[in-house]
């Protein structure tokens, strides 16, 4: 189901030679961003603890962490790039996840890549290939064959529990500048942000932050050092940092990083609806059904409105998204909806929602 933000938000990532990857036009944009002791490795998430349960300075988390943290070169054909030819490079940043060499970054800052490099805190680069990238969740895996000294994996925190007004720390590339280090705390918690397949990105973490262009796929950390958000999009009149960024929360990012190593793609139910919010607030009212997708097949018509799925309550848009979400492509589900006040069930076979 697309859900589509306002035109004022988009991804960024930094230029390193010739064009901008991702960037967004208008007045208003919300640009993508592209220890001595060793972390434990990732995939187990741990809780992220607030301020007040943190003793450690930023300086020491930094010391801890930046290790971890890789700056990513690109590189694609010159068919997108200023004048119509030539090659292009942009730059972003990421993660070290596992002593496997497994590094995390934004889909957008791979995206049509013919090379990937990356480069670690001491200044040495490797080439990289893309094992899976996901547009729906704006994550991509790369895998880098570097020394095991090099691999100094991130931990990841649980981004269910943060609370508004926790510290964190953005470590990246902004516009090149490797190993940057900025501070702010959560802003936000369950933001709504747009992938890069036009579909919402569900529980985003806002931030203050300084976010730029470069910051894509780089980690976002609590004040343990734990990864707790990908930082992916900052909202902007200028296409500057304005305070206002964004970060794909790790709870997903653990989810869609298992999967991507795994299989090398993710795969999400689709039914195929724009919805909105009933002013009952109760259910998610349609507002549109697209041609050829299975909420058209199943006979679902705008101005539906569904109360449940599988017996489960649906209380808004959002609700219905997570729990379609939930699902496989190819699973059935009984949707109960109300058609011109009338209550019936309708069964759906779920697809798999388009990559782009």
């Amino acid at each position: 189901m697309k859900n589509p933000l306002r035109a004022s938000r988009t991804r960024i990532a930094a230029v390193a030679a010739a064009v901008l990857f991702g960037a967004g036009a208008g007045a208003a944009v919300v640009t993508a961003l592209d220890s001595d002791q060793k972390a434990p490795q990732a995939g187990v998430a741990e809780a992220a603890s607030p301020i007040a349960r943190s003793t450690s300075t930023v300086g020491e988390i930094y010391e801890r962490s930046a290790a971890g943290v890789v700056e990513i070169t690109v590189g694609s054909a010159g068919a997108g790039s200023l004048g119509g030819g030539g090659a292009t490079q942009a730059q972003g940043s990421g993660f070290v996840y596992d002593e496997q060499g497994h590094i995390i970054t934004n889909q957008h800052v791979v995206d049509g890549a013919e090379s990937v490099s990356v480069r670690f805190s001491d200044g040495s680069t490797y080439d990289a290939t893309v094992v899976g990238s996901d547009p729906s969740t704006d994550l991509a895996v790369l895998e880098v064959d570097a020394p095991p000294s090099l691999l100094e994996p991130l931990r990841l925190g649980k981004s269910s529990e943060l609370a508004v007004g926790d510290g964190v720390i953005a470590i990246g590339s902004p516009f090149g500048l490797e190993q940057t280090v900025t501070t702010g705390i959560v802003s936000a918690l369950n933001r709504q942000i747009n992938s890069p397949n036009d579909f919402a990105i569900d529980d985003a973490i806002q931030t203050d932050a300084a976010i730029n262009h470069g910051n894509s796929g780089g980690p976002l950390l609590d004040l343990e050092g734990r990864v707790i958000g990908v930082n992916s999009q900052i909202e902007s009149e200028s296409g500057g940092n304005d305070g206002i960024g964004f970060a794909v929360p790790s709870d997903t990012v653990a989810r869609i990083a298992a999967v991507l190593i795994a299989d090398g793609e993710v795969e999400h139910a689709y039914l195929g609806v724009a919805t909105g919010d009933t002013s009952s607030g109760d259910g998610a009212s349609i507002a549109e059904v697209r041609p050829g997708t299975p909420a058209a097949a199943a006979g679902l018509r705008e101005g539906d409105v569904v109360t449940e799925i599988d017996g489960e309550a649906v209380a808004d848009a959002d609700e219905l998204r997570t729990l379609i979400d939930a699902r496989q492509p190819g699973d059935s589900v009984e949707l109960t909806i109300v058609r011109d006040g009338e209550e019936q069930t309708i069964e759906v076979e779920l697809a798999a929602r388009p990559s782009a």
